[in-house]
């Protein structure tokens, strides 16, 4: 018994390097109802927030090493994009404003 659980030790240890690392977790200061991701593309990426908090609030999403997206309303359940040219920018979520 005791060789069988070693062996499955060692078995998950030398795996370990293969998996895949965690994404980061987006900055911005949204409240946690808010959700959001990326999408890329060719040439362009895209940053998303949807708004499911049940209340009106005022968004923008966040770039790394750029400008922005505009501060706008999001109603409940509504969802804010901006769209940037892929490259050296990355996408941090989504902030209130």
């Amino acid at each position: 018994m005791r060789r069988a659980l070693t062996g499955l030790a060692l078995a998950c240890c030398a795996l370990a390097p293969a998996l895949p690392a965690q994404a980061a977790v987006p900055a911005g200061n949204a409240p946690s109802c808010v959700v959001v991701w990326q999408t890329a593309g060719t040439i362009t990426k895209t940053g998303y927030a949807r708004n499911d908090c049940g209340r009106t609030l005022r968004l923008k999403i966040i770039w790394a090493r750029g400008t922005d997206g505009d501060c706008r309303t999001v109603e409940s359940g509504g969802t804010i994009w901006s769209k940037v040219a892929r490259g050296v920018r990355t996408f941090d979520g989504a902030s209130s404003c």
